[in-house]
């Protein structure tokens, strides 16, 4: 009987509990990979391009329709990153490196 209500107790204690809460990362960031790309031609360009997007989004986020302050928390991290993104780009795409990957982070997240 006590073995019964030991385990009833620890049950009751673990509902509603989360198992091992993580926190995600103060700044996520994510390699954007362009070896495969010829950066000396507007296509390869516009496919960095995209590829630095589709980066900034995952590591930006997103926030559920019904909170406007994150909405706008995330407009302004896209908005941030990107810029700095685009600027690391312009200096990838003027050396025209292909060994060197762009590093995105999240900024003010």
């Amino acid at each position: 009987m006590t073995k019964h209500l030991i385990l009833a107790a620890l049950a009751a204690l673990s509902v509603g509990q989360p198992a091992f809460a993580q926190d995600a990362p103060a700044n996520p960031s994510v390699a954007v990979q362009h070896r495969d790309l010829d950066l000396r031609t507007e296509a390869g360009t516009r496919t960095l391009d995209r590829r630095i997007w589709r980066a900034v989004v995952e590591v930006c986020g997103k926030a559920p329709d019904y909170d406007i302050e994150g909405k706008n928390d995330v407009r302004q991290c896209r908005r941030d990153t990107r810029l700095t993104a685009s600027a690391r780009a312009e200096q990838v795409i003027a050396s025209a490196s292909r060994d060197q990957s762009i590093r995105i982070t999240a900024l003010g997240k």
